[in-house]
């Protein structure tokens, strides 16, 4: 009997195992239907998605970790909070959090994920990081940390800012009305450190006849004016009240903006920058259709490449009587322009940061700051341009000594250390990879590197040994890191994502190995049901030897005859074939739609992308349209040779940069690719942003040949296939205009097999998930009806 009970109960427990099996899965199968692939729910975009944490900062002492988040199912991100001991997101209001105010981060230094996200506040600490000024709706006040205590120091009707502690810490100094102010904490006196005005002083007025006849009259009937008479009322002076003498003051012209004012440590001079915008650049008027007031309004917008709309210099300024001394860079013939200074920590050295006009050159540079001579520290040069690491990440060291920064001097973004006469450097981090960040121990004995070293798809975090050498990698999840040292170093915040899954925070305590602990979870339960594909991130050869990064997505019952299409990327220096979440997310998700379809999809980093050293930056030098648009042919020769891709079906797309190639892929590979979108292109680079256009091309009417050879608007007559192009009406990037001109290329050359898509409302990255849709719909539809 014992023994049949037993049975039965086995019986009953595998029976009710089955029924909760049957149950759990019908569930899931509930939840998942409640989430389709379609172009529709794609493009919502954040709504999917969900917002990552951003603006991670940790609190003065450590104890707090600070961040903005939008929490899945709420209507606004807000701040959140989290400790070592309890890593339970709270919230947190702006008023909590500057009575325990965060370290922001520098932003030349850091990803956007760890910037301030303090709007309108700005916070300097001390020296000993007591004590912080808060500049709040522009007016200061000083907050004894410890003691909790605030202490409103300006209450007026203009703002302050730029508030920072002197030297002595005794003070602090801000710019208030375009003027350097320095105020006494010990005794609350007032200095004003400059005498700088927009105000041209009144011009001394000549009399005209009659007021001249006047004068003589009364010169002629009275002592008390005639020519060349003392007074004979000797009135009584006052002692001197030993003020001193008014400095000379200094005028701005009614183009001129100052920025980056500083005071030296002895409180002497004040260091100081001046924008100035040229009349003579001409910028673009972009035209808004559809308005609230229901006429025509218009954006000003860039001036096209030919012409540089602001001019820049640096000065130096007497605090004691307004004489200005510019910064002499010794460079004859040159025009420079300024960026940033770096005090050392012991106050007895200025460093500044300049670049030539033609972004060939960058300095870094000694600055006397009483004579305002420099000498060279650093001195880069580029046959093509300096880039965004060519010389970044500048730091003193404790001492004073010694200054580190990242160069791209032998090939690819190293650290370096100096003397600051220049003659002593050394080279601490050697390899084919990209150091993005460097940070100093407290203790002075080892470095905290971010880099690509592992793989250059892959960002980690590493310490090394003060003086170089061998790199330990402390992050370990498989993907992008950015990460961020606590101020004790004992704990890293780290923003982590991977290909197929968007960025979380996550805390980890700071040794090589540790686990990582998931803070957020920031993506909607709809997209977490999908089982979205995690890319291949593969290589092919080009055909001048180079090894190609991509992203392959490979549909799981590929067979030859199915179509392809190769994404391009915009921005033209970015990375996208790497294993963190893309900042193509709607793209990304749309090549799963793509996969689901039955299309091959390869998503190339072209030459001219980020990641991969100065050579791949540099290849598309006086040639956009060269290697790039090579590298993109030489994919679609791959997938035709290596994976058996119908070279009949292959379509292609991008926007911006990635329109543009896309442009030049159909002009001037007619053959490989049947039909292609291009959205939001560059069709005319004279008529583009000279920022970013005169690093590549030169100026437009001194290097004609490259932008001829690199423009599509000049190869239209190539066009056989069919050709989508999207465009924003209100974009104040890439202008509709170079749209409109193509569009009068291809009506003139009576080109067919084209048709455009306008919007409106939207400018160069689109706002609205009714554009987006409408957008790839009709991507979609170009790719269905011409690829199978």
């Amino acid at each position: 009997m014992r023994h049949m009970k037993k049975k039965h109960f086995l019986s009953l427990i595998f029976v009710l195992i089955i029924i909760f099996g049957i149950i759990h899965a019908q569930g899931e199968s509930t939840k998942a239907s409640k989430f389709e692939l379609t172009i529709d729910t794609i493009m919502k975009g954040t709504e999917l998605v969900g917002t990552a944490p951003s603006n991670v900062m940790w609190s003065v002492e450590g104890a707090k970790l600070y961040f903005r988040w939008q929490k899945p199912g709420e209507e606004k991100s807000e701040f959140y909070s989290i400790t070592k001991s309890n890593l339970s997101p709270k919230k947190t209001t702006i008023e909590d959090l500057l009575k325990l105010p965060p370290i922001p981060s520098r932003r030349s230094s850091y990803s956007r994920y760890f910037r301030s996200g303090l709007r309108g506040v700005e916070i300097k600490f001390d020296r000993k990081k007591k004590r912080a000024l808060i500049v709040r709706e522009g007016d200061i006040s000083l907050l004894d940390i410890a003691a909790g205590k605030t202490t409103q120091l300006t209450f007026t009707d203009d703002r302050e800012s730029n508030a920072n502690f002197s030297f002595d810490q005794k003070k602090i100094y801000f710019t208030y009305q375009n003027n350097l102010f320095l105020l006494s904490l010990e005794n609350n006196s007032l200095r004003q450190m400059t005498s700088i005005s927009k105000k041209t002083p009144p011009l001394g007025k000549k009399p005209d006849e009659v007021e001249e006849w006047y004068r003589e009259q009364q010169q002629e009937l009275f002592q008390e004016f005639k020519k060349g008479q003392k007074r004979t009322d000797q009135r009584e002076t006052l002692p001197s009240s030993g003020r001193i003498k008014k400095r000379k003051p200094f005028l701005l012209g009614q183009d001129q903006n100052l920025y980056n004012f500083d005071l030296s440590p002895d409180e002497k001079y004040v260091v100081f920058m001046i924008s100035e915008s040229l009349s003579a650049a001409k910028r673009t008027i972009v035209p808004n259709y559809v308005t609230r007031t229901g006429f025509t309004e218009t954006i000003n917008s860039h001036t096209k490449a030919a012409q540089s709309s602001r001019d820049y210099k640096a000065g130096i300024m007497d605090a004691s009587n307004g004489e200005v001394k510019w910064v002499d860079y010794n460079q004859e013939g040159k025009k420079i322009l300024p960026s940033t200074i770096f005090w050392s920590p012991d106050g007895k050295k200025c460093a500044l940061t300049a670049s030539s006009d033609d972004r060939k050159d960058e300095w870094l540079l000694l600055l006397d700051i009483s004579s305002g001579k420099t000498s060279v520290i650093e001195y880069i040069h580029d046959e093509a341009w300096v880039g965004p690491l060519g010389l970044t990440n500048i730091t003193w060291y404790p001492d004073g000594r010694r200054i580190f920064y990242i160069s791209e001097k032998d090939g690819y973004a190293h650290l370096y250390r100096a003397s600051p006469d220049g003659k002593q450097k050394k080279q601490l981090t050697k390899g084919k990879f990209e150091v993005y960040r460097a940070q100093l121990s407290k203790d002075g004995k080892k470095w905290y590197l971010l880099s690509n070293e592992e793989h250059p798809g892959e960002r980690h975090l590493y310490s090394m040994k003060a003086e170089g050498g061998k790199r330990t990698k402390i992050t370990s999840l498989r993907g992008r890191n950015q990460a961020i040292l606590s101020p004790d170093e004992s704990s890293l915040a780290i923003i982590y994502s991977s290909s197929n899954n968007p960025p979380e925070l996550y805390f980890q305590p700071n040794r090589p190995g540790a686990e990582a602990t998931r803070v957020t979870l920031s993506s909607t339960e709809k997209f977490r049901y999908y089982d979205w594909h995690e890319p291949e991130i593969i290589t092919f050869k080009a055909r001048d030897g180079i090894n190609v990064y991509a992203r392959l997505y490979r549909p799981k019952n590929w067979h030859a005859q199915s179509p392809a299409v190769i994404f391009i990327h915009g921005a033209g220096y970015l990375q996208n074939a790497h294993r963190g979440w893309s900042s193509y997310y709607r793209e990304y998700m749309f090549h799963n739609l793509l996969m689901d379809k039955g299309y091959l999809v390869l998503d190339v980093d072209y030459r001219g992308s980020a990641g991969y050293g100065r050579d791949c930056r540099t290849a598309i030098y006086r040639h956009m349209g060269g290697k790039d648009l090579d590298d993109i042919v030489d994919a679609a020769q791959f997938l035709v040779k290596k994976l058996n891709v119908n070279p009949n079906r292959i379509g292609v797309y991008g926007g911006s940069y990635g329109g543009f190639l896309t442009l030049m892929a159909m002009f001037k590979a007619p053959d490989v690719f049947k039909a292609g979108a291009a959205l939001r292109p560059v069709t005319d680079w004279a008529h583009y942003h000279p920022g970013y256009t005169v690093d590549i091309l030169n100026l437009p009417h001194e290097d004609t040949k490259a932008y001829k050879q690199s423009s599509p608007i000049y190869f239209a007559e190539g066009l056989k296939g069919s050709l989508l192009i999207c465009h924003g009406m209100v974009d104040t990037n890439v202008h509709f205009q170079d749209t409109v001109r193509l569009v009068q290329r291809l009506i003139e050359l009576r080109k067919e097999g084209w048709e455009v898509a306008i919007y409106p409302v939207e400018g160069h990255s689109f706002h609205n998930s009714s554009s987006w849709a409408d957008e790839y719909k009709r991507i979609f539809k170009l790719f269905e009806d011409n690829l199978k």
